[in-house]
């Protein structure tokens, strides 16, 4: 079996997926498929002072396929709404060579290990302390440390500038 590219329109491509492997069941070809792999990452965001966990696509509008490369499988494939084709010719499409399938497969595990942090600030950026002991004190964003979901925050505080350590949640874009 090898590895092949399946476009999808982008944003469908877990449908894709689903409707691939019910069809897989349906026409009892489990035999010519193997893994179904959807690219993406675990990202985490904040949104409205809340941490939420999200799926982030690798390379979206594809997903990778590993079956064997006869007309049967290939048909199965491309029937599907939502594929708009293989990588490769339109009547031979072109397998992955082992490398890139080892490092697609590498990018995906090591997505898994480490969740990512989207930063919502930039430095420079005006902010508003929205809990602690500073809510209510607005201040320019100093340093962002998004390793440790943490952010230094100028404040003024009695006439003076004031740095204060602060994380993600308890600040807010202006």
């Amino acid at each position: 079996m090898k590895y092949f590219v399946v476009h999808t329109y982008t944003g469908r491509e877990k449908r894709v997926k689903e409707l691939l492997e019910r069809a897989i069941d349906n026409e009892n070809l489990k035999i010519l498929f193997g893994q179904i792999i959807l690219p993406a990452e675990r990202i985490t965001k904040i949104k409205k002072s809340e941490l939420i966990s999200e799926e982030r696509r690798l390379y979206p509008g594809y997903i990778v396929v590993e079956m064997e490369p006869i007309e049967q499988a290939i048909n199965l494939v491309t029937s599907i709404p939502g594929v708009t084709h293989m990588l490769g010719t339109k009547t031979k499409p072109l397998p992955l060579t082992e490398s890139e399938v080892k490092s697609v497969l590498e990018q995906i595990e090591r997505s898994r290990e480490q969740v990512a942090t989207e930063v919502p600030f930039t430095q420079g950026e005006n902010v508003k302390v929205v809990s602690g002991p500073f809510a209510g004190f607005m201040g320019t964003v100093d340093e962002i440390h998004s390793e440790r979901r943490r952010v230094k925050v100028m404040v003024t505080i009695f006439g003076r500038s004031t740095p204060i350590d602060l994380d993600f949640l308890e600040v807010q874009s202006i």
